[in-house]
């Protein structure tokens, strides 16, 4: 049975955090994620996304924020990924988790919790397929290509704005409604790139192979017109189904998919923390940056808890 003082369950920004901030007091960590790589949704579905929360960065790459937070967390962290935490038992003092750890506090940092997107609405093939995509790893990949987005968020909007970054790219970004639920700023920006049209409101009827590429009919919201668009692949960003049902095994209430936390962040099973996004609380708003603050207050938490005995030292810049 391998020991821990502390295991976070979540590999996200705020989760990385956690994990830093624990090491500064000492704690032997261990952090589980069931993906294969750390960085959560921001590193998976945003990571060329300007974020503009987090304290002493006025803007940042998400890709940019989770290399920083890994480099300073894996020098002193043991990893688990590929790894879904299926069962979080007490036993005495401590919580033995998946029959082989045994740690002595948890923080539940799973953001929306697992998520999978939602996938092209059309009966396709193996062939169509590889030309379908969920995620943008390398915008390189895109260049010299006519491209298709669907969607009308924050994240087809920034797979939209990348992609007519890259050489030669032509983009069609093609959304059910006029109105898009993004940042206006990123459809302003759109508007002003000469290789990008916007086709509103569309929706996709029927897609096959033509010509070695995508045909895809469209039909228009509110009458019967169909056009046909050809790509070279497209990226769909329709959104992404998530729970954190599973807490629930754990004995972990939910409200709403959501953990319900004290002031001190713990759960109703003591010894249990939840932040970050997975949280609920009175006036709680969904900010990487509120998530770091919400990591120092269970760990401080923790510490307290685990060693009553030690004089806490806080690390802030009060004397």
């Amino acid at each position: 049975m391998k020991k821990f003082d502390l295991a976070i369950i979540g590999a996200g920004p705020v989760g990385l955090f956690c994990a830093n901030f624990a090491h500064l007091h000492g704690l032997n960590t261990i952090i589980f994620d069931s993906l294969a790589e750390v960085g959560g949704q921001p590193k998976l579905l945003y990571p060329f996304k300007e974020i503009l929360d987090i304290p002493a960065y006025s803007s940042i790459l998400a890709h940019e924020l989770i290399t920083k937070l890994q480099n300073d967390a894996g020098q002193h962290t043991t990893f688990v990924l590929n790894h879904p935490v299926r069962a979080i038992k007490q036993s005495n003092t401590e919580f033995v988790i998946d029959d082989d750890y045994s740690v002595r506090s948890v923080v539940i940092a799973t953001g929306t919790g697992f998520f999978s997107p939602k996938k092209f609405p059309l009966k396709t093939n193996e062939e169509i397929e590889k030309r379908i995509h969920y995620y943008v790893k390398d915008p390189q990949d895109f260049a010299h290509q006519k491209i298709g987005v669907f969607g009308g968020g924050d994240s087809a909007l920034d797979w939209a704005i990348e992609l007519a970054n890259q050489p030669a790219a032509k983009i069609k970004l093609v959304h059910r409604r006029n109105e898009f639920r993004g940042l206006e700023s990123s459809v302003t920006k759109l508007k002003s790139l000469k290789n990008v049209e916007i086709k509103t409101p569309y929706l996709p009827k029927s897609i096959e192979i033509r010509d070695n590429q995508l045909d895809i009919s469209l039909k228009k919201i509110g009458n019967n017109d169909v056009i046909h668009e050809q790509f070279d692949q497209i990226v769909v960003g329709y959104g992404f189904r998530a729970n954190n049902q599973f807490v629930k095994e754990w004995g972990v209430n939910l409200v709403n998919n959501q953990i319900e936390v004290s002031r001190s962040m713990e759960t109703n099973v003591p010894g249990i923390y939840a932040i970050g996004d997975v949280t609920t609380y009175s006036g709680r708003v969904p900010l990487i940056g509120l998530g770091f603050g919400e990591a120092q207050i269970a760990i401080t938490t923790v510490m307290r808890k685990l060693f009553p005995e030690k004089t806490l030292t806080i690390h802030s810049t009060s004397i």
